[in-house]
C-alpha cells in the first residue's frame, strides 16, 4: 500500500486520526463606494496538511523527519488531494515541531520514544 504522505521523497508513518487537509483562496478584495465587496483570485489556491501527528513514534522515527525539515526548510510533499481526488506533489515549508518526550533511555537518559509528535505543512504556493 501507498504511503499517505511522503516528503522530498521518504515516506512518513501514518498519521493520527485528525489530520486536516485545508485549501485556501487568496484574494485581493477591497469594498467599493458602495460598500460592495470587489476582489478577485490571486494565483491558485494553497493547502495546507494541517494537525499532522503521530500519538507515538520511536525516537529515531521522529527524529529522521525532523531531519527533513533540518536539512531542507522547503520540502516537496506528495499527499492526497481532496479537491481533484489524485495525488498532488507541491513546494511546502513546515510549521512548529513538538513532541512530548516519553520513555528515557536508561544508559543515556535521552528519550527513546516520542507521544504527540506534531508539524503543520504549508504549501508555498509554487
Amino acid at each position: 500500500m501507498r504511503s499517505f504522505l511522503t516528503v522530498n521523497g521518504i515516506e512518513l508513518p501514518m498519521p493520527h486520526r485528525g489530520l486536516n487537509l485545508k485549501v485556501a483562496t487568496i484574494v485581493d478584495s477591497a469594498r467599493n463606494a458602495e460598500g460592495v465587496v470587489v476582489g478577485q483570485k490571486v494565483g491558485r489556491d494553497q493547502q495546507k496538511i494541517d494537525s499532522l501527528e503521530w500519538v507515538y513514534l520511536p525516537a529515531a522515527t521522529w527524529q529522521k523527519i525532523l531531519q527533513i525539515f533540518d536539512q531542507n526548510f522547503f520540502v516537496t510533499v506528495t499527499y492526497p488531494d481532496m479537491v481533484t481526488g489524485t495525488w498532488t506533489t507541491r513546494k511546502m515549508y513546515p510549521g512548529d515541531r513538538s513532541a512530548t518526550p516519553f520513555w528515557l533511555d536508561q544508559s543515556s537518559g535521552l528519550p527513546s520514544f516520542y507521544l504527540n509528535c506534531k508539524v503543520n505543512l504549508v504549501d508555498c504556493g509554487e
